[in-house]
Formats: C-alpha cells, structure tokens, sequence
C-alpha cells in the first residue's frame, strides 16, 4: 500500500490537514509504515488533481491558512477498491540488524551500547502505544496497535536474553584477532634472497 492510499484510508475516517495525517503516522503507524511531509504532500496534491479528495482553507490566527482535506465520493470507491487487493508480502528493512549482521568487527562496547539504546528506544514506543486508549480507535486501528505491542515486546525480549552471546563473542573475536596480530608480529621476517654478486664466489 503507497502513501496516496494510506492518506485515502485516513480521511475515510475524517477530515485532516497535511499535519495532522503526519502526526498519525508518527504516533500510530510508526511501527509498520514511515512517511515524511516530503511524501504526504505530493500524495494530497496528486489526490486532489485526481478528483479524489477535495480540501477547503481554514483561517489561522498569525498562521497561514491550513488546508484540510476531505475525502471525496470517488476516492472512497478507489479507496475500497486498492483495499480490497491482496497486500503483498512484508518487508522488513533494518540499519540496526545490518550493523550487528557485521559485529564481530566491531567491539564489545559498541555492540552492547547499541543494544542497549535500541532497547530503550522500544521500550519509548511501547510505553507510548500502552498508553493508547484503544477504546477510541476503530477495531483495525486496535489491531493494528496491539500488534505492534506485541512486536516490540518480543524484539525487547530477544535483546535482553541474547545480547550476552553476541557481545560474549565480539569479545573473543576480538581477543582472537589480537592474539592473532601479536603472533604476526612475532614471527621473524622472512630472509631476502642473495643478490647475485653475493653468490658469488
């Protein structure tokens, strides 16, 4: 599902600025899906040519005018239309699993502090959808938040009890290219050969 049909599916709900569909992104589908205002407003703008949501000025006091936008008959029989088609499959894109793929090249330090701030970091968002009443969202929306509770409380869960072995063995990776550095520097350097006049007799 792209932007457009996401910013569709949010003014299905409700009428919305720019803003406020960004705060949703931000605060209730972070966990599945990212959209910045550099993709948003393209979206409402390519909406609103394609006759698909309209939007109407509001006036603001010492700020400009915000558009809100409005879903239109049209682009909630698109809407329905792009939510009925199977979803393709996920995928799953991670700076955070690609660093630690390559850890044993890093020290144990570094690999336990990132683990620990990302750690932190998951139980921020926990904590945050936790405190979500869920009594005020329609029932996907529930869904939705309850599975990305349940997500991040088994990413929190792995962390904390298999952090010790992959930091354990940073560490002697870390020991075994010292030792391995040491040993190389030891060992005598090879002879160079004689030059010919030294052959000589």
């Amino acid at each position: 599902m792209d932007v457009k049909t996401l910013c569709l599916g949010i003014l299905a709900h409700g009428d919305a600025s720019g803003y406020e569909i960004k705060k949703l992104f931000e605060q209730k589908y972070s966990h599945f899906y990212e959209a910045s205002f550099g993709s948003i407003y393209p979206a409402l703008a390519r909406l609103t040519e394609a006759g698909l949501v309209s939007f109407s000025q509001q006036a603001q006091s010492k700020r400009p005018d915000k558009k809100v936008y409005r879903i239109t008959t049209a682009g909630r029989i698109a809407f329905l239309d792009d939510l009925g088609k199977m979803p393709g499959r996920d995928r799953i894109r991670s700076d955070f699993l690609a660093t630690l793929l390559f850890g044993d090249l890093l020290s144990p330090g570094q690999v336990d502090k990132m683990i620990a701030i990302r750690v932190a970091e998951y139980h921020a968002l926990i904590d945050a959808m936790a405190a979500c009443n869920t009594k005020g969202l329609t029932p996907g929306h529930a869904f939705v938040n309850g599975f990305g509770l349940t997500v991040y409380r088994a990413m929190v869960a792995y962390l904390e009890n298999n952090r010790h072995a992959l930091v354990g063995q940073t560490l002697l990776g870390a020991r075994d290219h010292a030792a391995a550095a040491k040993s190389a520097q030891a060992q005598p350097l090879p002879r160079s050969q004689p030059a010919p006049e030294e052959m000589q007799t």
